[in-house]
């Protein structure tokens, strides 16, 4: 346990950017995996939008600094990569 104010504060900062962050995470997956579970039912409109709305999520993560610029270009491209595959 830290002794320090500063460092009390900052288990304080660090508590609450964590329980932002993660649920940021979560919904960031969540998007992912819509935008592929659309793309295996086939249903091309569908998969075109939830991969519209999921790359979207991908680009506010990256500018929030949840992840970073480079792995939310990689992330969008092998997305983008495997929708395509599986419409076919």
């Amino acid at each position: 346990m830290a002794n320090i104010a500063s460092q009390i504060k900052r288990n304080r900062q660090n508590a609450v950017r964590y329980e932002r962050n993660k649920s940021a995470r979560s919904e960031l997956k969540t998007r992912i995996r819509n935008a592929i579970v659309a793309a295996e039912s086939g249903d091309r409109d569908a998969a075109t939008e939830q991969l519209r709305l999921a790359q979207k999520y991908i680009d506010k993560a990256a500018s929030s600094g949840l992840i970073h610029e480079n792995t939310a270009a990689r992330r969008k491209a092998r997305l983008t990569k495997q929708v395509d595959s599986l419409l076919g």
